[in-house]
């Protein structure tokens, strides 16, 4: 773990510390010695006139001090990290970089904002993080990613307002996904309950916000679906979905970009996925995020408008 001249050293010592609950573990992230750590730690406290750690033998805990400096100082090291970001990107975007955290079901409808976005600025390294829907909160928060691309229809009031920006940009129609050669590839739709309940499905695993929008339709229609396989990735339900004779439900959007897979209508519908552009309200961004948001408003705007 590299640390940063730009934040005083304690600070970073005590984050690493509070994320790995451990002193031991901490001293080996950071690469120095364990007294040296207790020692940075110390000073703090001692500068604070607080404690922050409870140290009880291996176990360490925040105190009650220590849970609200853990925040506020997670976001100034934020803040700091990118002021030193943005310094050294020039202001024609020439050069930069963008961090993006995705689901993988957001980032295949993501493909056309960033083929634009790579193809205004060249210079702009990006950098794209796949992961569950409830880790991007934290990544966000912490400052690993700059934007997230989550479906927001399923993000808790709580979530949206620790969002300084959420910014829709499309929503999506559920359908149930097929290959060409299932049995109800000849057949019209829409499918009923009870014959959505005849299909073998594979859906992303439990932890992803489009598998909680599925689950939450089932529950509300008291629907006991068969889900013969689940996994998290989306690749690997396309194929298949694609070789044998198993559903999905997946966007519209995507399955228009693949070969051999047909779809359709469930009855009563599934409802509407909202896939949206979210950042912290705790942080500025770089240039490169600040312009990489302003593009995606535009282009939403150009396909509202066609």
């Amino acid at each position: 773990m590299a640390l940063n001249a730009t934040i005083p050293r304690s600070i970073q010592y005590f984050l690493a510390v509070a994320k790995h609950k451990s002193f031991t573990r901490a001293a080996e992230a950071l690469f120095v010695s364990q007294p040296t750590l207790s020692q940075q730690i110390k000073q703090l406290e001692d500068s604070l006139n607080v404690q922050l750690l409870n140290r009880n033998g291996r176990n360490i805990q925040l105190t009650s001090e220590g849970e609200v400096y853990l925040q506020h100082a997670r976001r100034a090291v934020g803040e700091l990290e990118t002021a030193t970001r943005a310094i050294h990107e020039l202001q024609d975007l020439s050069r930069g970089s963008l961090r993006i955290a995705m689901t993988p079901i957001t980032d295949y409808l993501a493909i056309p904002i960033l083929y634009e976005f790579s193809k205004r600025y060249p210079g702009i390294t990006i950098s794209t993080f796949e992961m569950p829907q409830n880790e991007m909160r934290d990544a966000l928060a912490e400052n690993h990613v700059d934007i997230g691309i989550a479906f927001t229809s399923t993000l808790t009031n709580d979530i949206c307002s620790n969002m300084e920006h959420c910014q829709t940009l499309s929503i999506e129609k559920l359908n149930l996904v097929f290959g060409e050669s299932h049995k109800l590839a000849t057949e019209k739709g829409p499918l009923s309950k009870h014959g959505l309940l005849q299909q073998p499905l594979v859906l992303l695993n439990k932890s992803y916000a489009l598998r909680s929008h599925i689950d939450q339709y089932f529950e509300e229609q008291n629907i006991n679906p068969y889900i013969h396989m689940e996994t998290s990735s989306l690749n690997v339900i396309i194929e298949v979905v694609r070789q044998n004779d198993i559903s999905t439900i997946l966007p519209t959007t995507i399955v228009a970009r693949q070969h051999g897979l047909k779809t359709m209508s469930l009855l009563p519908e599934l409802p509407r996925h909202t896939v949206s552009l979210i950042c912290s309200k705790d942080l500025n961004g770089s240039p490169a995020s600040q312009q990489f948001r302003t593009m995606a408003s535009e282009l939403v705007s150009q396909q509202e408008g066609k």
